[in-house]
């Protein structure tokens, strides 16, 4: 699960897809309804007023997800879906709850026909990359890198992964031994922060990133792997065969597969990825 960030009227709200709908940031609602400059205390306050004015406890509608910090590190937040996100900003006194209804039945609409037609989804995607200025082939790869990735996570899910944290650490095992570089020090390699590592990669990259994880697909299926451990060990198998056909490619052609470029350093396309 990548968390995403979503823009409403100039303002950043964190949003992550768990179990196949969207989750947004509690405080980062609060601050955009209420412009407090110390929004985790404001939902404290919100929290115990709304207990003792009408007995709800508005955080039983909640879920501790870990969504990206400023600082770049993932860190649990309260978060709501679409429906309880309703319920929140009914206790909060603001003429701003009213286009941010809309706008979050907007989302929840859109969610609902991707659910509905897969395509819709994948359409919107394609779109977004486009208009930031990625090219027509690297598109392909990174789609079909998506789905890949979905396969996989499929798979987990099947196999009694459920954590967050499992999924990342399962995510970790295929990139170092792909490229020898767990993601978040490959995000240093590349000098990157809030952006998403894939978006930022070459085209090889992405073709390795894919035989890691299609290869941990197969392996996980054949061994019928069943929970962490045991797929602890697919993941890593299967990024061995991807680490292994990248050297045995650097090693014919004499130059890495890992590049420090990335699409943040296009003058031309820094722009869209900021806005």
């Amino acid at each position: 699960m990548e968390t995403k960030i979503a823009v409403f009227k100039g303002k950043k709200i964190r949003k992550i897809i768990y179990n196949n709908e969207w989750w947004f940031s509690v405080v980062d609602i609060i601050e955009v309804l209420t412009e407090s400059t110390n929004p985790r205390d404001y939902w404290y306050r919100l929290k115990k007023r709304e207990a003792e004015s009408s007995g709800v406890e508005l955080s039983t509608f909640c879920r501790q997800l870990k969504l990206e910090a400023k600082d770049g590190k993932l860190r649990e937040t309260d978060c709501v879906n679409t429906e309880h996100s309703f319920r929140i900003i009914q206790s909060i006194p603001s003429p701003k709850a009213e286009p941010f209804k809309c706008w979050l039945a907007r989302v929840g609409y859109e969610r609902v026909q991707e659910i509905e037609d897969p395509e819709l989804a994948t359409k919107r995607t394609r779109a977004l990359y486009k208009a930031k200025g990625y090219s027509d082939n690297w598109i392909e790869k990174r789609m079909r890198g998506i789905a890949i990735r979905d396969e996989l996570t499929d798979e987990w899910n099947k196999r009694d992964i459920k954590e967050q944290k499992e999924y990342a650490i399962l995510t970790a095992e295929i990139s170092e031994a792909t490229f020898g570089m767990k993601p978040s020090e490959y995000k240093k390699f590349k000098k990157l922060k809030r952006e998403n590592l894939r978006d930022h990669m070459n085209d090889l990259e992405l073709i390795f990133s894919m035989l890691g994880e299609a290869s941990t697909t197969e392996i996980t299926r054949s061994r019928d792997s069943q929970g962490f451990d045991e797929n602890l060990q697919s993941a890593k198998d299967g990024g061995k065969i991807a680490g292994d056909a990248r050297k045995n490619l650097e090693k014919k052609s004499g130059r890495k597969v890992t590049s420090k470029q990335n699409y943040l350093e296009e003058p031309q396309n820094k722009k869209f990825l900021e806005e």
